[in-house]
This record gives C-alpha cells, structure tokens and sequence, in this order.
C-alpha cells in the first residue's frame, strides 16, 4: 500500500503558520473597558499606550531598577518584582516548593527533564521538538501561576516567564564544552530545530506570548570557555554570514524569538553586548527584531574588566545601553566580587545576591556624568516592560490562555512519556555486526560495566531540571532483560583520572570488572564522558581532569582509562556493545573496528535507560541521526582559537571522518526510487519540488531520515563541498512505501557576496544530493539557476 507525505520544505510552514506576529493592538482584542485604572492597567488598551503610560510615571531610579536580572517591587505603583534568570534548554530548571509546610519543599520541585540539546538535534524531527516545547513551556507556565498566586504577584528566579534557550550557537569544534546545549554543526538544521522550540515556547495566542524564548549567544562563540570573557572573534567574513549568523537570523524572521541575548565575547574588535553593528544594524534594522535584548550573566562588567572597551565602569555601561542592550543579567564571577568596592556594586539585599556585578545600577552615575541621557534609558525601559505585558504579567491573572495551569500540570505522565519517546528518537545506531537488537533468551548472564552504567547525572547533563523519577543504563537492562537473567555490574573505570592519578582504578576494581565480563554471556560497556567533565566554564577547584580544561576537553578520544579497559574486556572474547554518553563527536577508531555494536545516546534524559534498554532489545528501531561530524582523532582538528571553518564539520572537511554528519543505522532498510525535479533550471526566487518514493525493504517498520544537500559546481568562488538544505523524518511499515515530496526554495542556495556585501544566489550548475546521510548519496539530480 502506498500513501502520500508532503513536507513542505521542511520549514515549520505547518508549525509555523498558526504563530502570527506579535501585535500590539490585539491585547485589548476582547477586554473589558476599565476606567477606573491607571492606563497601563487597562489590558483594553493598546500595549505600546499602556508601555508608554507606566513609562511617564517611573523617575530615573526605578527605571533603571527594572532592567536588572531580578527587578525590584516598586510599591507605589504596585509594580510586583520579576526575574528573568530563568532556565529551560531540555526541560524547566530549578524552583521550590511555594507550600512551607508541604514535606521536601526545601528541594527543587520535580520537572520532566528531556534529552540534552543535542539529543533533541538527533532526533531530526522537528514536530517532536515543537511538542516537547509545549510542554516545557506549560510547565513554566504553571510554575509562575502558583508561584504568583502564592506571592501576591511577585517572581523571583526559576519562576519568570522568559527563559533563556534555546543555545543556537554552532559546534565548530566538538572540544566545546557547551556543544552539548546546541543543534550541531550545521546551520539549516540547528534554525529548523530551533525555530520549532522557539514556536512551542512562544505558544501561537494572538494576544500574550505563553514564555519569552532567548535565542543564545550572539553571536559566533563556541569555545574555548576558559577565554569566553576576553576573546575577540575574527572569523571570515563569509564564516560570519553562512555558518554562524543564519540560525540567529531565521530565530528573528521566521520564528518572531521574543529575545536574543549577547555573547561574553568580541566580535572584529567590540563586545557583543556593547556592540552597534551586532545589536542595532544587524539585529534590529536589518532583520527587523522587535524584542529584547539581554547580556549574558556578567557580560556588563567583562566589558571594563576583561575587554578594556572604555576606561571606566560608567562608560561602558552606558556603552552597552546605547548599543541596544536592554538587560544585564546574571551572576559575578568570584573576580567581579573582588573588585566590588572599586565599581560600585549594589548588594541586593532582597535577593541576597549581588544583582548582576557591573550591573545598570550604574547607570545613574552615567546620567549625572553625561555619558547617556534619560531618554536613551527609556530605549531599553520600554523593551523591558514590553516584554511583561506580552506576557500578561501587569494583567489580571485570568487573562491568558493559560493562567489554569497549576503544578498539577507538570511532570505528568504524559510529559514523562514524551521524554521516553524524545530519548528514543534521539539514539544513534552508530555499527551493528549483526548482535543487535539482542534476543533476550539468548543472554542469561549479562555484565553492564563503564562510568555511566548507573549514572544519573550522565543522563542528564547540563541544565537540568530534577526530574521525580529517573532510569538509569543499569535499571533499563535490569527491567528489559528476559526473567531469569542475571544482570551483573561493575564500574570498572572512572570517566577519565584525574592529574595526579589518585582515582585511578584499583587492581581489585579492574579485576572485578573482567571477572563479571568473564562470566557473562554478554557485556555492555556504557561509558563515554558526563557534563561534569565537559561543561560550561568550570570555576570547581577540583576540575583537574586528564583530557579536560575549564569545561572544554582537550582531545576527542575516549579516555584513554576507559579504552585499555574496554581492550581488556574485548580480549575475553565476549560479545561486547559499546554505548557512548557524550556532548559531541567521540573519537573512538578502535573501538569502531573491534567492537560489533556502538551505540551514541548523548545524555539521554530521565528514562534514557530505559529507551536505552528499548533499543538494545528490539523494542524500538532506532534512527536517530548524528547533527555532528564524529571525526577519528583530535589531530584532525584545526586549533580550538581559529574561528575559520576551513576543514570542520561535514561542510569543510577533507578528511574521513569515523562517522558522518547524518548517519545513522536502523533494524530495517530503506529504497529510495524514482527521484525527480519539477524543473531543470529555476531562478533565484523559485521553489525547487523534490519527490521520491521511500520503499521499506527490510524485517521491520522503522524511520528514514531522507537528507537533501546541494553543491555548486564551477563556481568562480570557493563553496562548501555540501550544505544540507531539507530534511524529514518518516515512519513507514513493514513492506510499506512512501511518496515524498520536498519543497527547497532556491533561496536556501544563498552565499554571501563580500565584495557586494549581501547575500546572492550565484547562476550555474548544481547538484541536488538526496541522501541518506552525507556520506550516503542515493541519487544525484542536476539543475541550473539562471
């Protein structure tokens, strides 16, 4: 039987075309006329007279005192606090209890924690994204509605209604240590991944925006944290504008993202967050955001203290106001609070923190010094209280669409369920021999060994929530197994030694290890790396790890403490299947050579165990897809500092890499036949139609991840060797088949012309590559732009 699938571009038209932009006029759409109120109370009024009514009544201090990280009440105008330090990448992080006397309210409330971002990438499914969004957003959601019932109105941090993810920055070197917050290596990818998270945050309700999504950090940064604050980007030109600005680009025009928030970074020579070019040329008058904008937490004060842009704290603050930066957030850096006395921090005793370090507080000094005026203030003030009225945060709490979420609302069996369905579709079968998946009454003694093998942590990663019920690696295979199995375990090795050798494996814990392998029928090793190891800048002072520096790994290859005692368990003659947790690429070649079956499960979320332990037994046909490229040693690696992208990622590299960018192995096969072009030649502002049929021609009903590149060929300008244009995901039955349409528009095939200085789609031959991964070319269709 053959049914028919149109995905559109593969662009969220369907996602996206419910979400309309923001309008201001449509806030008083169907609220009652209220006399009696202040005007900027009056949800019938138009939002920018209501902004621009609470604007005339604040005097510069309060003012100033909105544009923090964590806002201050101001009473006389019964103005609640708020906070904007809020967190959401894979899941809602932190919040307590609002009932004192409710038992454990002292710990973080339970949140569905999903698969880390680059879990969420491998998926390749965009409506699975959308739908884990809409959750995380009404988790949020119900977070600040108990929070506020219970607090007359007032927020503080973990509970405001703008969050900031997603992190589309671009891995261009998998040694980042933050590579696993992002959507990869390729741009195409990371916008229609993240644009589809933005959407599910964002919510498509006319009148209020459900949370405020940020998309994070513009721009160009990926490394290395220990340099963050200083560093002064310089990449290419046609860098900037093809790999590492689109995604930002597409986050404003096609998913309308409520904020963007600056990089600790320089760029050619000026910080992001006190940057003109970046946060009004580009972002506001070339691409037409309207939203706001925030510095990454402390970036304020790394402008006087680790960029020397100007020489006193005033001028660079309101350097940083003028350039269109609305809110400094975040925390000080044990650095920033030694120089407190010199800058003039303002200890928020109401917080019991310190307010952002260099924060906008200054500001008024900046004023008296004449160094920014009021009205330039006002700027940032507007975008600010904009920002809480889309929210609905000055309206009576039953006007928006979601004020009956509760804490009821949230860590629901449903929501638990979709992270066991995310973690699925986010496995990556990297080999298979033939051992999988496992037949369990064949194995009646399996050994699981490795650093993650009963880790919570490795599921999880880095900001993450606390989720109430969790399956580790272990606990999966223990509830996976046939009756009557022995599950053996044994950690073997650490993740990696640290420096001075102290946590080396003892001889008894090694031999430990090879005597359960010995007397299994099977071993599984899950080891890998956690986001302990490989993490945002790590201020830890035991952080002093072999293979590590300040979060950011210093080679790719699996530890070398864990590869000798993988060898050891290879050389017992068991079957083995390796499982690897990791951020980004692994560089394993021997591993990839000796052991039968490598599975990738990246950090897998709650029950990543036990969608582990689905894989591993036939339960369910992976097919996740790598967004990164799994290159086989660190040597094939330019420097970690050169923001170049000659020979990185799938675009650029001229080497083999171990795995490529888009593979991915499955339990079944798929045809791909019949492909056809509508045309032969388009122009620059056409659409090119790809369909195909997708035949499954193997033992059982699986996914295919049909990829589509392009390469221009004979071009008088160096090109990418292939750049990804469309992409789908599709479930088809045993025996099943599939007619595929794919709509690219031309304007995907877009450079950029440095001597024009725009964007050009260039007349000549192409190629379209219809593929199964990128090294995996099923068909190749020639055309022509004219």
């Amino acid at each position: 039987m053959t049914t028919t699938t149109t995905i559109a571009a593969v662009s969220l038209a369907v996602l996206l075309s419910a979400f309309q932009p923001f309008s201001p006029s449509a806030l008083c759409a169907s609220a009652p006329a209220q006399s009696d109120l202040p005007l900027w109370r009056n949800p019938a009024a138009p939002l920018d007279t209501r902004v621009t009514d609470l604007l005339s009544r604040l005097t510069l201090k309060e003012k100033i005192s909105l544009i923090g990280a964590d806002p201050l009440p101001i009473p006389r105008l019964g103005i609640p606090s708020y906070s904007h330090r809020n967190e959401a990448l894979h899941g809602v992080v932190g919040g307590k209890s609002t009932d004192a006397n409710a038992a454990g309210s002292a710990k973080d409330l339970p949140t569905t924690t999903f698969p880390q971002v680059i879990g969420m990438a491998a998926t390749w499914d965009t409506a699975l994204i959308n739908e884990e969004a809409t959750v995380i957003s009404t988790e949020a959601r119900a977070r600040y509605n108990d929070y506020s019932a219970a607090h007359d109105g007032n927020i503080i941090s973990r509970y405001g209604l703008n969050y900031y993810a997603p992190n589309i920055n671009i891995v261009r070197d998998p040694r980042w240590g933050r590579a696993q917050e992002t959507y990869g290596e390729d741009p195409f990818l990371t916008s229609q991944m993240a644009n589809a998270f933005i959407h599910g945050l964002q919510g498509d309700d006319p009148r209020h925006i459900k949370i405020i999504a940020c998309a994070k950090h513009f721009a160009v940064h990926s490394g290395p944290e220990k340099t963050r604050h200083h560093d002064n980007m310089t990449p290419p030109e046609r860098d900037l504008y093809e790999t590492y600005l689109p995604a930002f680009e597409s986050a404003v025009r096609d998913a309308k993202v409520g904020s963007v928030m600056g990089a600790y970074s320089a760029i050619n020579g000026t910080p992001c967050c006190a940057n003109p070019w970046l946060l009004q040329t580009l972002l506001r008058d070339t691409w037409g955001f309207t939203g706001i904008v925030f510095s990454d937490g402390g970036a304020i004060w790394d402008l006087w203290g680790n960029h020397h842009y100007k020489p006193t704290p005033e001028q660079n603050v309101a350097a940083a106001v003028k350039a269109g930066c609305d809110i400094a957030s975040g925390n000080v850096t044990p650095a920033q609070k030694k120089l407190e006395p010199d800058i003039g921090f303002r200890p928020n005793i109401t917080r019991g923190w310190l307010g952002g370090g260099m924060d906008f507080n200054m500001l008024q000094t900046s004023v008296a010094k004449k160094l920014i005026t009021e009205s330039e203030i006002d700027r940032a003030v507007r975008n600010a209280l904009t920002l809480r009225f889309r929210t609905g945060n000055f309206d009576p709490k039953d006007a928006t669409p979601w004020s009956h979420l509760t804490q009821s609302d949230v860590d629901t069996p449903a929501s638990r369920a979709l992270a066991l369905r995310v973690a699925e579709k986010s496995i990556v079968l990297l080999k298979n021999d033939g051992i999988l998946p496992l037949d369990p009454a064949k194995y009646k003694r399996i050994a699981v060994i490795g650093p993650n093998a009963d880790s919570l942590p490795t599921l999880l990663g880095n900001y993450a929530g606390r989720p109430s019920q969790s399956t580790t690696i272990l606990q999966g295979i223990k509830q996976l197994a046939a009756p009557g199995t022995e599950v053996l375990h044994e950690r073997g090795a650490p993740h990696t030694l640290l420096k001075d050798n102290t946590n080396a494996p003892t001889p008894a814990e090694t031999a430990a290890a090879l005597a359960a392998a010995n007397s299994a029928d099977l071993i599984i090793f899950a080891g890998g790396i956690d986001g302990k190891l490989e993490c945002e800048e790590s201020h830890d002072k035991n952080y002093n790890y072999e293979g590590f520096d300040t979060g950011d790994r210093t080679t790719i290859e699996l530890p070398a403490v864990q590869q000798t005692l993988l060898k050891k368990l290879h050389a017992t003659g068991k079957p083995i299947i390796l499982v690897n947790c990791s951020g980004a690429a692994m560089a394993m070649p021997w591993a990839a050579k000796n052991i039968p079956a490598i599975i990738q499960a990246w950090y897998p979320g709650q029950d990543g165990g036990l969608a582990l332990a689905n894989v591993l037994f036939g339960k369910y046909n992976p097919a996740g897809r790598l967004p990164v490229t799994f290159y086989a040693s660190t040597a094939d690696l330019p420097a970690f500092t050169d923001y170049s992208m000659a020979n990185r990622t799938y675009r650029y590299f001229t080497g083999k890499p171990l795995y490529a960018f888009g593979h991915g192995l499955s339990y079944t096969t798929f045809a791909y036949e019949n492909p056809a072009l509508n045309n032969n030649t388009f122009t620059p502002a056409d659409t090119i139609t790809l369909t195909f049929t997708l035949k499954n021609t193997g033992p059982r009903a699986g996914d295919e991840v049909p990829q589509v590149y392009y390469r221009h060929l004979n071009s008088p300008r160096p090109q990418a060797r292939q750049t990804l244009c469309a992409f789908t995901r599709v479930a088809i039955d045993k025996n099943g088949q599939k007619q595929i349409t794919l709509e690219i528009p031309a304007s995907r095939l877009r450079t950029y012309d440095t001597t024009a200085k725009r964007y050009t789609i260039e007349p000549g031959d192409y190629e379209l590559l219809l593929a199964a991964a990128s090294d995996d070319i099923r068909a190749t269709l020639p055309f022509r732009i004219k």
